[in-house]
Formats: C-alpha cells, structure tokens, sequence
C-alpha cells in the first residue's frame, strides 16, 4: 500500500500523477466517512451512464446503495477515488470498488463510474490500475464483472485487459478477469503515462 501525502488538509493523497490528457489527479482508497462524497457523485452522473453502472434509472439514489457502497474496510471491500486537482473545489470524478466473494476469497466483484465530462481522458485505466494492484495486495485474484451489453466501452476496455464472458443474462453480460494478467496488460499500456506513478507507487 502506498504512503499517503498531504495535498490539501481535507484530501488525503495515496497517489498524484498527470492523466493523459495533462490533467493533474489524487488517487486515494476511499473511507466510510466518504458516504456523502459517493452518493453526491452517484447523482452527477448523467441518466445513462447511471443507467449503465447500476441497471436502474433511479432519480433518487437508494439509501441501501449508498450504505453499500461506503461500506469499505480496505480487505473485503475495497474502493479507490479520484479527484480532479486542477480544479479548485477538488471534485470527486470516479470511483471504482471490488467487493470479495464471501464464499471465495480470492475472488471479488468489480465495478467503476466516471462522470460524464471526464470519459475518454484515461481516468478509468489509471483508476483501475490502483484498484487492481491494491486488489493483488490482498490477496484476490479474479474479479467478476457484470456489464450491461450496450456498454461497448466498457467491453472493449475489459476486453483489452483479457477478461472472458461466462455468461449472458438478457441485457447483461458476465466477464472474469484475471488479475495478474489484467495488470500485465495494462503495465505494457504506454497511455496514459500516468499508469507508471502508480506502478511505481505499488512496487510492482
């Protein structure tokens, strides 16, 4: 796990570093006492894409989402953040989880969100790139992940870190990835350079 810095007294940094696309981000684990950040971040997103991230097109987010979500302790479920350090209220603009199987341990669910006007930047790959490795810390090894089928990028970016269909449901596709080779993948990924920081930050 990487030391922390101080950027800011109210924003506990793991991990600076610049995106593709220049902008400057802190990535951090998030805490409990993120609860408000999570589902403020969750209504900012556009209809669409919280269609696509939860199944639902809830207007008003469901207090048993928001209690679930904020539920981290870092070992069973943990969750990383990103801010946006180059805008002065610091915004929360992603959030990515991975809550292990209580049957098997070395496995884990996965999902991500990213607002809407910071799609296509590269803060998906460097957010997953911290979460996967905090992942392969503790000790899981396969994450599931449960994709509405007209995600296409959302399948093409977990199809590019060799995560496999295991089943179909209608409207929602089933994916495993292996997390070693989902690292390995993104490792030989030159954009966004960013990726290296946090590489370096795990050691690995």
């Amino acid at each position: 796990m990487p030391e922390q810095s101080e950027t800011d007294p109210d924003l506990p940094c793991s991990i600076v570093t610049k995106l593709r696309s220049g902008m400057q981000v802190c990535l951090r684990p998030l805490h409990p006492s993120d609860q408000d950040r999570i589902e403020r971040g969750i209504m900012e997103l556009s209809d669409r894409s919280r269609y696509l991230r939860f199944f639902s097109s809830f207007k008003t987010v469901p207090p048993s989402v928001v209690e679930r979500l904020s539920a981290v302790d870092g070992v069973n479920h943990i969750a990383w953040g990103v801010v946006n350090l180059d805008a002065e209220d610091h915004p929360a603009i992603a959030a990515a989880h991975a809550i292990r199987d209580s049957d098997d341990p070395a496995k884990g669910e996965f999902a991500i969100a990213v607002l809407d006007d910071y799609h296509g930047k590269g803060v998906s790959r460097a957010l997953i790139s911290a979460l996967f490795a905090n992942c392969r810390e503790q000790g899981l090894k396969m994450l599931d992940i449960a994709v509405m089928r007209e995600n296409r990028k959302a399948v093409r970016l977990i199809a590019a870190l060799g995560a496999e269909m295991i089943k179909g449901e209608g409207a929602v596709a089933y994916y495993r990835l292996d997390l070693e080779s989902a690292l390995a993948a993104l490792r030989e990924m030159a954009k966004p350079t960013g990726l290296r920081d946090i590489f370096t930050a795990f050691d690995i």
